[in-house]
């Protein structure tokens, strides 16, 4: 892709987000703030999974911490905006990652996914049972966004549906770029050798312990945003949804169909299944099979996922482009 290509490219991308409430209407702008919530807890999770190679069974604990985090802020504190709400929740998360990264860092493999399977379900069981706190099965739901306000210049309601998908989409946009900026940096290249080599990287000189806790609270901040906004958007945490076994699982399903090695894997896997399970839903209740059957077909005959496969066509396409070049000069 071109530099003016990638121009237009952005340039389409920004009057598509800006036109898209008034032209799709609430119902479908809301499912694209799902989609994105749910690709910004996937390539949270990649960060871990796909370029450090820690796999997380328990990745739902940052996300449910954070929807609790942002929920509970604007329960009891009035007059709290979106942004507010949003760091509180990225907060809870990043507090929480400070105090298990100690314990987690110095495991891998299969005790990192399991340890952090115990750990999700504490907070799961403990989301239960302080209901005074987190309302038990009942969830914390009701709560309140102040509208964004500066003197003299505007105010923004929240509670409309078309500012709400403007904020909402805009955050999640933010945190992938940074998230995508890490990955480009130096810090980006020890994260994926940590994932290939981890004796080259420590004869190298880096603290391997060191670099996959600062992964790992990074991805744990990102997720506490995707729950934020999560808990923002539906007005309601409740236990199953923020620390659920499924909260933990389908994340990882989102990125091996998408693509565990690619940034933006996770991104067409949490497009693809929100379509799926739109259309799924609307015919039959047996969304769980269909998704454990889609990833058994992919994990069996496209391994690298949908990143994988537009790779794929992007070369056959490039190589097809070249092949017909060098024809037509060599006729003319």
């Amino acid at each position: 892709m071109d530099k003016k290509t990638r121009w237009m490219f952005w340039i389409a991308g920004i009057i598509i987000f800006a036109i898209f409430p008034k032209l799709a209407g609430i119902y479908y702008s809301n499912i694209v703030v799902s989609m994105s919530v749910w690709a910004l807890f996937a390539v949270s999770l990649n960060m871990l999974l796909g370029f450090t190679g820690l796999l997380s069974f328990g990745h739902a604990m940052y996300f449910g911490t954070g929807a609790y985090g942002a929920a509970l802020a604007l329960t009891h504190v009035n007059g709290l905006s979106f942004f507010s709400a949003m760091a509180a929740g990225c907060l809870c998360s990043v507090v929480l990652s400070l105090i298990v990264a100690p314990v987690v860092v110095r495991v891998s493999g299969t005790a990192f996914a399991m340890i952090h399977l115990a750990f999700a379900q504490c907070m799961f069981v403990l989301a239960l049972k302080f209901r005074n706190i987190t309302g038990g099965e009942d969830g914390i739901g009701g709560f309140s966004v102040s509208h964004i306000r500066i003197p003299g210049l505007f105010s923004l309601d929240v509670t409309d549906p078309a500012v709400f998908f403007y904020l909402s989409i805009g955050t999640v946009i933010l945190n992938l770029l940074v998230l995508w900026f890490v990955i480009q940096t130096p810090f980006g290249q020890v994260m994926a050798g940590t994932r290939d080599n981890v004796k080259r990287i420590e004869y190298l000189g880096f603290r391997v312990s060191h670099t996959k806790a600062v992964v790992y609270v990074l991805a744990a901040g990102s997720a506490g945003v995707a729950g934020a906004v999560s808990a923002m958007h539906q007005n309601l945490v409740a236990v199953n949804d923020a620390y659920g076994m499924m909260v933990s699982v389908l994340p990882i399903m989102i990125v091996m169909v998408g693509g565990a090695r690619s940034f933006f894997g996770p991104i067409y896997g949490a497009v693809f299944f929100g379509f799926l399970e739109e259309y799924v839903t609307a015919y039959t209740d047996k969304f769980e099979l269909i998704l454990g059957l889609i990833l058994i077909i992919f994990i069996m005959y496209w391994p690298l996922g949908l990143a994988g496969i537009f790779l794929k066509l992007k070369f056959k396409w490039l190589t097809r482009k070249q092949f017909l070049k060098r024809s037509g000069g060599g006729a003319g």
